[in-house]
């Protein structure tokens, strides 16, 4: 894969899918329905993935797309993939809370290598360069010309006093009897890949995820975390957390600033 293609290519869609779903966000009304699962999907979910879709099918016809909305891209296999959540955080969407974002990631062999993740409604994006370190940029968000990037890195831990980010929507039991273990100076809670991307900026230093999540959910916020030099590991036995899984479905996992001394689930 050509980086210096692809980085440019997934923030101009990102940006234009945002544009999108902001329109759809500020309108009156907007049609909320229920897929099989059970979760949530409006017409933005939709529209940002028609537009996604068919900028990442016309700039790499060879590369297979995974995408949550289609699901019949979910049957596919492939050692290299890109991979779409065009609207990860539909409950804070609908809610209108301002915590979703637009995700596109590339994968190769199991690793999240580069990522873009855009809160629209923040005026939040955050990217991996063509090298692989990630960037904060700061609009306003030129679909051509990027604006001011800042470099971003994970925070040095302190194990006595650790900043800790939760999910907004699925906060349970399990979450807080793990969070227990931790000494903690200061808990908030985020939606969608936001809270992979607050670790990545050192404004938290752990996000454990004991709850159900794809691997669209999570792979751009990844890809953003490791290129800020955090990680990404499985809850129940501390290894790396891959991509490509059996129907792209993630174990329990837990994202921290290397220095956090993790405890057992």
């Amino acid at each position: 894969m050509d980086f210096d293609q692809l980085v440019p290519v997934m923030r101009r869609l990102a940006i234009e899918a945002g544009e999108k779903i902001l329109e759809i966000y500020n309108s009156e009304d907007f049609e909320v329905k229920t897929k099989s699962d059970e979760s949530p999907v409006t017409e933005a979910d939709e529209a940002a993935d028609a537009l996604i879709s068919a900028g990442l099918r016309a700039a790499f016809p060879d590369v297979v797309l995974i995408t949550e909305e289609q699901a019949e891209s979910h049957d596919l296999k492939s050692d290299t993939f890109l991979i779409v959540d065009p609207l990860d955080g539909t409950k804070e969407f609908v809610k209108r809370r301002g915590d979703f974002t637009v995700n596109i990631a590339y994968v190769e062999k199991g690793v999240p290598l580069r990522g873009v993740v855009y809160a629209p409604a923040k005026d939040r994006l955050f990217i991996t360069d063509a090298e692989g370190q990630s960037y904060e940029e700061f609009g306003p968000f030129d679909l051509e010309k990027p604006g001011e990037m800042k470099k971003i890195s994970v925070s040095t831990p302190d194990n006595e006093a650790l900043m800790i980010v939760a999910s907004k929507s699925h906060r349970d039991q399990a979450t807080e009897d793990y969070l227990a273990k931790y000494k903690a100076k200061d808990s908030k809670s985020a939606g969608s890949s936001l809270k992979f991307c607050l670790v990545a900026t050192g404004e938290a230093d752990l996000y454990p995820r004991v709850g159900r999540t794809m691997e669209w959910d999570t792979a751009a916020g990844h890809a953003v975390l490791l290129g800020a030099g955090g990680d990404v590991v499985r809850f129940d036995d501390h290894t790396p957390l891959t991509y490509g899984k059996e129907d792209y479905a993630n174990p329990f996992f837990i994202a921290y600033a290397p220095g956090v001394e993790l405890k057992e689930a």
